[in-house]
């Protein structure tokens, strides 16, 4: 088995048609494999995988909800496979079509890749314009090591298992973490434009907010991680007066429809999510110690 499509799932019944559809078409002339990694959902996300898998001798669906996160049913997914290489997407996203067959000539040549995301096609045009997203790429931490959502990711199995795999004690941006393990191996991450998803945001002002404020309290956490690693202060207290001073203000001056509210909302949950984490996980953004 060359390649092992991973998918963490969770609650996932009301998107997972299409995407696996869109697997059930994807066409590789290497042998390759898609493992469904579910989470303890409790609709009809397992009936519907079992009804596919009669279409793909290929699909298995394993149990992973012994603990609740997608970096743990990632991993649980990754010890059931037998590929050489590993590529992740999300259940709620779709693949375009050649996906898979990207994905897999870019494992022959590289140990990590990314791919695209198109974030147009599944979401409202508010929607895609409150998260301002930039479209094309890698994402960069100011002066730090790029990272890619493990939505479109690929993975060489020796390189995934020498980091051990996901953090789970980090809920919501393990990828980020996972990409920059990764790269401080000395393994780059490439940009292949051709393994290409339809990405999904959420699509509610509450949905909105609860993704930006669990970001916000995992990010203390993360940094806290990486700091003995090179990574720059990006939480200082400056961070927070600023946020003290700017959030009124653009509630007032700036709030004037639905895609204004949802990105006032977004920013309000992060930097109060920030500041949440800093207390819990012990990150003190006034010095390099943590608080205690």
């Amino acid at each position: 088995m060359n390649l092992s499509v991973i998918i963490a799932c969770y609650n996932a019944g009301d998107t997972i048609v299409m995407q696996l559809e869109a697997l059930a078409q994807q066409k590789w002339y290497e042998p390759w494999e898609v493992i469904f990694a579910d989470n303890g959902s409790s609709d009809e996300t397992i009936a519907i995988i079992e009804k596919f898998q009669n279409k793909m001798p290929n699909l298995r669906l394993v149990d992973a909800s012994k603990k609740r996160g997608a970096a743990y049913a990632r991993n649980v997914g990754v010890s059931f496979a037998k590929g050489k290489a590993l590529a992740f997407c999300d259940a709620d996203d779709i693949i375009a079509p050649g996906w898979v067959a990207a994905m897999g000539e870019a494992l022959k040549k590289y140990d990590f890749v990314a791919g695209q995301k198109d974030y147009k096609k599944l979401n409202e045009h508010w929607v895609f314009e409150c998260f301002g997203i930039q479209e094309t790429g890698l994402h960069e931490a100011a002066g730090y090591l790029p990272f890619a959502g493990a939505n479109n990711l690929g993975v060489k199995r020796s390189i995934h298992e020498a980091i051990s795999g996901f953090d789970e004690s980090i809920l919501g941006i393990e990828d980020v973490d996972y990409c920059w393990r990764i790269q401080q191996l000395g393994t780059k991450l490439h940009y292949i434009p051709e393994a290409l998803i339809y990405f999904r945001f959420r699509h509610t002002l509450k949905g909105m907010y609860l993704r930006s404020w669990n970001m916000g309290c995992q990010e203390p956490l993360l940094y806290r991680k990486h700091l003995p690693k090179g990574m720059p202060r990006l939480i200082t207290w400056k961070t927070f007066v600023k946020a003290a001073v700017i959030l009124p203000l653009h509630l007032l001056l700036k709030v004037r429809d639905k895609k204004s509210l949802g990105r006032w909302l977004m920013d309000f949950a992060w930097r109060t999510g920030q500041f949440k984490g800093c207390i819990q996980y012990g990150y003190n953004p006034f010095t390099q110690f943590k608080f205690g």
